[in-house]
């Protein structure tokens, strides 16, 4: 009865750890307040089927062009995906949790202003800033995201 006991206590530790680690992983999803470049969005990040993580623009502050059409996803190097409008662009693509780093990686950051993508790490500064990291190379640039939902 004792073995049964302790198994069971074993493995309550087992998914107590497990359910951490699912929950410190998701702590990413949400919606973010992000400026690039002096333009104003926000975007959503959402935990794939996968297991992954992506981010998505959701709202522009300036979604129309000068003439008064919607922006779309024009500089996207896949000509298939330049007709996407401008708030539904996917652009953190495969993201992974480390829970060794506390970091998500693996994956891209894609900057529809000039059509690049880049290596992307995320990490939390504190509990509400996203610290987005985009490398070419030995070169990289980071951006800091509010968290606002």
């Amino acid at each position: 009865m004792r073995r049964i006991a302790m198994g069971l206590c074993a493995l309550a530790i087992l998914l107590s750890a497990t359910t951490f680690a699912q929950s410190a992983a998701d702590k990413i999803v949400g919606v973010y307040q992000v400026e690039e470049e002096g333009r104003q969005s926000k975007v959503r990040f959402t935990k794939c089927a996968d297991g992954s993580y992506q981010g998505q623009i959701i709202w522009l502050s300036e979604p129309n062009n000068a003439d008064g059409t919607r922006k779309l996803d024009v500089k996207n190097p896949d000509p298939a995906k330049r007709n996407t409008p401008a708030d539904q662009v996917v652009i953190v693509y495969g993201i992974r949790y480390n829970a060794e780093k506390n970091v998500w990686g693996g994956g891209t950051v894609y900057k529809p202003i000039n059509g690049k993508t880049y290596k992307v790490e995320c990490s939390f500064d504190d509990a509400t800033t996203l610290r987005v990291k985009g490398s070419l190379g030995p070169i990289s640039l980071s951006r800091y995201w509010k968290k606002v939902e």
